[in-house]
Parts: structure tokens; C-alpha cells; sequence
């Protein structure tokens, strides 16, 4: 069939089906996003982070000595490489954080010494080497930018406290840390959207793994995908964030803004999703999450704008929050910049980048749709 013969315009490629997968999906009946057959919210409750990239990468949950090779292998890769920080240096404090991890990752993918290689041993190897190397350029980053000296990575941590050891310099404390834990679970994978999409494509064409996870970063910077949870944050901060004002008082200024946007036509991300049609699976167990840091550090006030534009949005477009919604405010309490949002996600979804990375390269099939044309006919000089 040529290309003129192509009618049927899928635009954004809606409800096309362009391969199959085994790393998740997302259950009709129940709702419920799966990793390799689990629901996501039970991980979230009973796995670490560093089980469910194990779980992603082979397709099973890891036995214990499995478990702890990985995490001896991970522990002992974390410090930032010297032309890592290098480049990072070279790039102005003026730049979006998603840049610098844009570059960090290309320098890694440089450094790897199995760069080339596209075994299934090397892939899974560079994946590893990533999960535990791309953090340290997390936090680097936010310290350059607040002109703090970086903090050097700490073995005795696991991966979520060390996370938050090298951003902050000072041991969180274990609700942080479970909050932040849940968040890098919820964020890890979710099957062919657009920077998953991206990743394999690029894999199609047989380049390397770090390339890949370089597209699929420029994909995830949008707004319209991973930088939805940053986009939150904004929302609040035009309302104000005023810490002495109780819930009720910032549920009301929240509601009112939202009415306000929605009369105006404005987009307000965090809402809505183009899988879910009952609300996103994830939001639950992320609000507990807020929730939790709510309590922690004695916020009402987030919680308040929290339901005001929830409660706003489903009485006007009964559409609900997709994840971003509760993740934006949650790594602002914990102390994040705004602008790091995005990376943050990036440090969770590399495992399932490059699940899928390595799920393209075993059955690859160039990836090369068709367009119809509609240009002007045929004409000459």
C-alpha cells in the first residue's frame, strides 16, 4: 500500500497499537497500572525501589541474593565522574535542570565502556550503571545552583536516602524517605507514552542505549509530559503559597483561581490523562504520600490548594488529578526546586526506558510509519 493510500489519520497516533509489550499495562477492570503482572500501589507499599528496577529489568522480582549483588553493585557506583561534573560546570545556572541532564547522560553514555555493545548482559549492565550514576548530577545541579559545594555519595544508604543525602547534605528523615521511595516506584514505568514511545524508536534504528535514553529526556522535558508535575508547582505559587493561612482559607483562594482559569480557557496541568478514563491508578497512593509530608513538616495550607483546585475541577470537567498533581507539591515540601522536578522523574523512569530499550532490541523492527501527504501537487521550477 503506498502512502496515498492512507486514509485513516491516527493523529498523535490515538489508539494505535504499535507493538507488544511485557514490562506494564494498565488493567481496565481493575484500574490498576501493572509492572510485569504487579499492581503498582502493592509494590509501592512493600518494595524498594532498587527491587522494582530489578523487577522491570528481568521480568521477576529478585531473590535476596540477587536483590543484594544489585544493591552492592549500585552502592559502589554512585559517584559523579569527574567529565560528568565537568560538563555540568561549562553549562549556565540560566539553563533548565532537564538540559543538564540531558548532557550528563550523554557524557555517561561516552564514558561507558560498553557503549557499543548491545548484548542483553552489556545493556542490562549500562542500565544499572545509570540508575546509580545519574542521581549525583540530580543533586550536583540543585547545589551548583543555590552555590553549594556537592556532597559526596554515601554507601551505607540506600538508594532513596542517599538521593536525598547528596541534595540536601543531611540525613532525611524516614518519612521523607519513604515518601520520596514511593514516588520513584509510581514514576518508573508506564508502558508506550511519549518518551517511552521515543526511547524505542531511536532503539529501532539500532543506536546505542545512552542515545536512547537521551531522546527519551527530550521527549519527558514537554509539558504536556513530564513536565506536568513542575507545571503543578507553578499553579500553587501563582495562588500563593502562604504557610501562617489555614486549609479552608487556601482551599477557597484555590477554588477560586481554578474557576477563574477554566472561564478564561486556560490548560491547568495535573489533570487528566490519556490512559485513565476512572482517574490515574497511581494518585491515591501518591496523595497518601503528600499526605504524609503534609503532616511531616505541619503544611495544611498545601493541602488546602490541593483539594480546592481537585474539588474545582471535578465540579466544573469531572477531571480528575493524574500523578503529577500530588508529586509536585510532594517534592516541594521535601525540599526540591521547582525546576528539578522533571530530572527527578527522569532518575525513576530510566528503568523503564530502558526495559523497554532492551524489549525493542530482542524483536527489533525499524519503527518507520507512514504520513499522508497534503502539501501542494506535483509542480516544477
Amino acid at each position: 500500500m503506498g502512502e496515498t493510500d492512507i486514509k485513516d489519520i491516527k493523529k498523535g497516533l490515538d489508539g494505535v497499537v504499535a507493538d507488544y509489550t511485557a514490562v506494564s499495562k494498565v488493567n481496565p477492570d481493575t484500574n490498576s497500572l501493572l509492572y510485569r503482572g504487579y499492581p503498582v500501589q502493592e509494590l509501592a507499599a512493600r518494595k524498594s525501589f532498587e527491587e522494582v528496577a530489578l523487577l522491570l529489568w528481568t521480568g521477576e522480582l529478585p531473590s535476596a541474593d540477587e536483590l543484594a549483588e544489585f544493591t552492592a553493585f549500585e552502592r559502589s557506583h554512585r559517584a559523579m565522574e569527574a567529565n560528568v561534573k565537568a560538563a555540568i560546570d561549562l553549562l549556565p545556572l540560566t539553563c533548565h535542570p532537564m538540559d543538564v541532564a540531558r548532557t550528563a547522560v550523554s557524557v555517561l553514555g561516552a564514558n561507558h565502556p560498553l557503549a557499543e555493545d548491545s548484548s542483553r548482559e552489556a545493556e542490562l549492565s549500562k542500565a544499572k550503571s545509570l540508575l546509580a550514576q545519574f542521581p549525583a548530577a540530580v543533586a550536583y545541579d540543585q547545589r551548583r545552583r543555590r552555590g553549594q559545594e556537592p556532597v559526596e555519595p554515601r554507601e551505607d544508604l540506600d538508594y532513596s536516602q542517599n538521593f536525598l543525602w547528596m541534595t540536601f547534605g543531611e540525613e532525611a528523615a524516614p518519612a521523607v524517605v519513604d515518601a520520596f521511595r514511593v514516588s520513584m516506584v509510581l514514576y518508573a514505568e508506564h508502558s508506550f507514552n511519549a518518551s517511552t514511545f521515543t526511547a524505542r524508536v531511536i532503539t529501532s534504528t539500532l543506536s546505542d542505549l545512552h542515545s536512547a535514553v537521551v531522546g527519551a529526556i527530550g521527549a519527558l522535558k514537554g509539558p504536556l509530559h513530564g513536565g506536568a508535575n513542575e507545571a503543578v508547582m507553578h499553579t500553587f505559587e501563582e495562588i500563593g503559597i502562604r504557610k501562617d493561612e489555614s486549609r479552608a482559607e487556601a482551599a477557597t483562594r484555590a477554588k477560586a483561581w481554578m474557576e477563574d482559569a477554566l472561564a478564561q480557557k486556560k490548560k491547568v496541568m495535573g489533570f487528566g490523562h490519556r490512559v485513565y478514563k476512572k482517574g490515574d491508578s497511581r494518585v491515591p497512593t501518591m496523595k497518601s504520600a503528600l499526605d504524609a509530608m503534609i503532616e511531616h513538616f505541619g503544611r495544611d495550607e498545601m493541602l488546602g490548594l490541593y483539594d480546592g483546585l481537585e474539588q474545582a475541577m471535578g465540579e466544573a470537567k469531572n477531571i480528575k488529578p493524574n500523578l503529577d498533581y500530588p508529586a509536585g507539591p510532594t517534592y516541594h515540601l521535601m525540599g526540591f526546586d521547582t525546576q528539578m522536578f522533571t530530572p527527578l522523574f527522569i532518575a525513576s523512569r530510566i528503568t523503564g526506558w530502558t526495559s523497554h530499550i532492551m524489549e525493542q532490541r530482542a524483536a527489533n523492527s525499524l519503527i518507520r510509519p507512514l504520513s499522508e501527504y497534503n502539501g501542494p501537487d506535483e509542480r516544477h521550477l
